[in-house]
């Protein structure tokens, strides 16, 4: 005769088991290789959602180097050079130089700053929200055009990715805007679904990956033409040289016109409104399959 304490304690072990969790809270069988599509799934679904309840009408992509930082921050770190290194060692000079470019680049964030201010204030409205700022969600210009939309009371939002070392958003994202990605595949398709511009300041290879994605999917007419503007000319012209590819045909003379260097962020907002005419798109969003 089992006593009822044996019954209870069969039972616990029982709900204790991995095989009795409801399926979707099963965070191990999630994990399966074979519920991989499920994942990306969830991942494309569940941002979208908050877009939609938020009224998202459409996004400027804004790109750029996680490692550029605030005028402030790099003169403090240009004075902690100076008084912590030895001038006459390389080590030394070598650390001075580095914030000295710092200092150079920080210029930047300033203008990265500026801009999602003003095309914030330009398009979004209560009850429309266009060009509104979408960023990677990390430090440096991402940070900066996210603070600029928080500056002006504007949403913002940021896309963050998983990865081996960690990495937190940054505080100036509207929180119901604050996504987090496995699958950089997802992340990329979320930039653009509803971009109508793509604006991108000096960076590394994320930047560069981001900027050819978007003119390859212009170029080969997956996602309907969009203002591509590039922060910096001498940067650009030095990283990619353009004029190269063309002379080399590579690329035709008409793709070196999918795109737009600029120097201010007066200059990037006259290049959207040219583009746009002066009003916000009303195009429906870019079809998921064009960006996949």
């Amino acid at each position: 005769m089992i006593s009822e304490d044996e019954r209870k304690v069969l039972a616990e072990a029982i709900q204790k088991n991995p095989a009795y969790r409801l399926a979707y809270e099963d965070a191990d069988l999630m994990e399966q290789d074979d519920l991989r599509a499920m994942r990306l799934q969830l991942e494309l679904i569940k941002p979208e959602r908050a877009l939609r309840r938020h009224d998202v009408r459409s996004t400027v992509v804004v790109m750029g180097s996680a490692r550029i930082v605030s005028p402030d921050t790099a003169q403090r770190q240009l004075k902690d050079a100076q008084a912590q290194g030895d001038p006459a060692s390389p080590k030394g000079q070598r650390e001075v130089a580095q914030a000295e470019r710092q200092v150079r680049l920080s210029r930047y964030y300033v203008e990265a700053r500026r801009f999602a201010e003003l095309v914030s204030l330009r398009f979004q409205q209560e009850d429309r929200r266009d060009f509104v700022v979408v960023t990677g969600g990390g430090p440096g210009i991402m940070e900066a055009a996210n603070l600029g939309a928080y500056d002006v009371g504007a949403r913002s939002a940021g896309l963050n990715i998983t990865l081996p070392h960690e990495q937190t958003p940054n505080p100036f994202i509207t929180p119901d805007l604050a996504f987090r990605f496995r699958y950089f595949a997802l992340r990329k398709m979320h930039f653009l679904m509803r971009a109508k511009a793509l604006v991108a300041f000096p960076g590394g290879f994320g930047t560069m990956d981001e900027v050819f994605e978007v003119l390859t999917l212009v170029q080969t007419g997956k996602v309907p033409k969009l203002p591509i503007v590039l922060f910096g000319l001498e940067f650009w012209n030095r990283a990619v040289d353009f004029d190269y590819l063309v002379a080399e045909g590579m690329i035709s003379p008409q793709d070196r016109q999918l795109f737009t260097l600029v120097e201010t962020a007066d200059q990037a907002i006259a290049a959207l409104l040219d583009f746009y005419h002066g009003q916000p798109p009303d195009a429906p969003q870019n079809d998921p399959e064009g960006v996949a």
